[in-house]
């Protein structure tokens, strides 16, 4: 059970079964930007300005650098051993075949919850717009999963079955797509922080820390600490740069270029965005949301926006 690899193992294994090394900086660079950021980074600021106001500009930094000390680890060890398997294999040299095995179940229950969460949110986004620019429209029990009250996501399952065999084709195909996806979705967050500027207005900075800076560990994780705390999952996914450093170009070089630098551009997306957002739409609406938009209170969400705006 606690038997160990020796580094020289696990090279001589990946030699006789050795991927392409196609991949470079800019691609590695990619890959992390397009695991990391998603339509949740909408999602994930109106949480953190629920728990922080407009100091969840603050939380996001935080939670990229702790991610910045993890991502150096992640690139010493995948420098070391630059093979495939990320956390599993740096786990089976360093402390056994026991823990390498549950590290490994653990990765396949992230990716797999992950790229089940990405799918169904495809699905969804497929569905729309066929309804709305092709009048087709997909029978509810084909277009949700058991939990959502139909049978199967046929179009989630399309999507990963897609995705599946663009992989199975090669891994420099799938940097390509990726790269045009993920340059897709820097020109709309641009996009978004670009128009949401001329709407900005200083006071809505005003208080920074409502709530304080709390304690990630206290009660309800409010403040700028317990934001940091709930949005470290916006970071999930920039380890899969290290599971690629196999196929990667002098891994030694670039899987630490592509860890730190897309850890970088993806924080400063999250603090653009959230920052074009609090200063457009107010930190003290966001953080009271509910409360404010209610029947009692008499209030609709565009008398807010109306109000935000003035």
């Amino acid at each position: 059970m606690w038997r160990v690899k020796s580094l020289d193992q696990i090279l001589a294994t990946a030699e006789k079964r050795s991927l392409s090394r196609s991949l470079g900086a800019i691609q590695l660079t990619l890959l992390g930007i397009g695991a990391v950021i998603g339509t949740g980074i909408f999602v994930l600021t109106a949480a953190a300005a629920q728990k922080a106001g407009p100091g969840m500009m603050v939380s996001f930094a935080i939670a990229g650098a702790v991610c910045a000390v993890a991502a150096l680890c992640y690139s010493e060890l995948a420098a070391m051993v630059p093979v495939a398997g990320s956390a599993y294999t740096y786990s089976y040299a360093v402390l056994g075949e026991f823990v390498a095995w549950l590290v490994g179940w653990a990765l396949i229950m992230e990716y797999a919850l992950g790229a089940s969460a990405v799918a169904v949110g495809w699905s969804g986004y497929t569905t729309g717009l066929l309804h709305n620019f092709a009048g087709l429209t997909i029978p509810a029990a084909l277009a949700a999963g058991p939990d959502g009250g139909g049978v199967i996501n046929l179009p989630a399952v399309v999507i990963t079955a897609a995705a599946t065999g663009l992989l199975v084709i090669g891994t420099k195909e799938s940097a390509t797509v990726n790269a045009v996806l993920v340059t897709v979705k820097i020109i709309a967050l641009a996009a978004f922080v670009a128009l949401t500027l001329p709407a900005m207005h200083l006071h809505n900075f005003t208080p920074f820390t409502p709530k304080g800076w709390g304690n990630p560990l206290g009660s309800g994780g409010a403040g700028v600490l317990g934001a940091a705390a709930s949005i470290f999952f916006a970071y999930v996914g920039f380890d899969a740069v290290s599971t690629a450093a196999e196929e990667t170009r002098n891994p030694q070089r670039n899987v630490p270029i592509g860890l730190i630098g897309s850890l970088v551009i993806c924080t400063i997306f999250y603090l653009l965005v959230a920052g074009g957002a609090v200063g457009a739409y107010g930190g003290r609406c966001m953080t009271s949301w509910r409360p404010l938009v209610s029947p009692e209170n008499n209030i609709t969400l565009d008398d807010l926006r109306r109000r935000s705006i003035k």
